[in-house]
């Protein structure tokens, strides 16, 4: 048996729509046996697929099959502190759990750029898988089936407040974007795409405000969230560095300095007085990236 943890991750951040996300400290992890046939479980008794429809087996499957390796059945025991549909990679975490566990199970014939690449093909996009596997902020693009990739670690000065509301989007609706953009519209998120990854890795904290702004798919989901904006807007004035829609939403994610201790209590006082369908959770980047061990 293998057992593999898998870090959440908030996509985009605001102007590196499908191309920039950033590793968090919270976790699935994921328990993975060959068996003659499939026995899937949750440990915490969520309901969760358990057939051939689950998402952690088809990808693990997928390995076998790429590798040319029969597959009877598997052993699976979840237990996924990441919340589902909400914007914090827990599809990819799958993903990136049912890959790795197999190709543990298989003796590592995928090195770490195969697992990469595949990972990205699966999910359709690189920006919450690459930084689910590398840990960190990265920056990456899918390209003929192979993710080209820079990963660094986030400037030491800075922490993350999730806002999660108790409610989900669906990432099929929150996708339902407008098929062509204004050359206008392209140039403001490439300039703050860019002023983003120089801003976080350097520590020019005071861009991240202007960086962390968008009109390719933010303005389009805020209406799908159910006062996004308010907490967006409420964030900022609280403190924040900057905030943003976590991947396609519904949760929001707030840039916060580290010495600002009580930033967290402020916003989840925010939360409890004004709104009360969300809470605040205070996260910090996750450096290491995926791991798998036999156990």
């Amino acid at each position: 048996m293998v057992r593999v943890t898998v870090p959440a991750t908030s996509a985009n951040m605001g102007s590196g729509y499908d191309s920039i996300g950033i590793a968090l400290e919270l976790y699935n992890v994921i328990d993975l046996a060959e068996n003659d046939h499939i026995d899937i479980s949750d440990k915490n008794g969520q309901y969760v697929p358990q057939d051939e429809s689950n998402l952690i087996y088809q990808c693990a499957k997928r390995v076998y099959d790429e590798c040319g390796k029969p597959l009877s059945g598997l052993t699976i025991v979840e237990d996924c502190a990441i919340p589902q549909t909400r914007g914090l990679g827990s599809s990819s975490a799958c993903t990136v759990a049912g890959i790795m566990g197999a190709n543990m199970l298989l003796g590592e014939p995928l090195d770490r750029n195969a697992v990469i690449d595949l990972a990205a093909t699966i999910e359709g996009h690189p920006d919450n898988s690459t930084p689910a596997i590398l840990g960190g902020f990265c920056v990456a693009l899918l390209e003929n089936g192979h993710v080209h990739h820079v990963r660094v670690p986030v400037h030491g000065a800075i922490d993350f407040v999730v806002f999660i509301p108790d409610f989900q989007l669906s990432t099929e609706k929150a996708r339902a974007l407008p098929k062509t953009i204004d050359h206008h519209d392209a140039v403001y998120n490439l300039a703050r795409a860019a002023l983003l990854a120089g801003s976080l890795t350097t520590g020019k904290l005071e861009n991240l405000d202007a960086a962390t702004g968008d009109c390719l798919h933010q303005p389009y989901r805020f209406g799908l969230i159910e006062n996004g904006e308010d907490i967006v807007r409420e964030a900022k004035k609280l403190g924040a560095l900057g905030a943003f829609i976590s991947g396609a939403g519904p949760s929001i994610v707030a840039i916060v300095y580290k010495g600002d201790r009580d930033y967290i209590t402020r916003a989840q006082e925010l939360c409890e007085k004004l709104y009360p369908h969300w809470k605040a959770v205070q996260l910090r980047c996750d450096e290491v990236g995926a791991t798998v061990k036999r156990l």
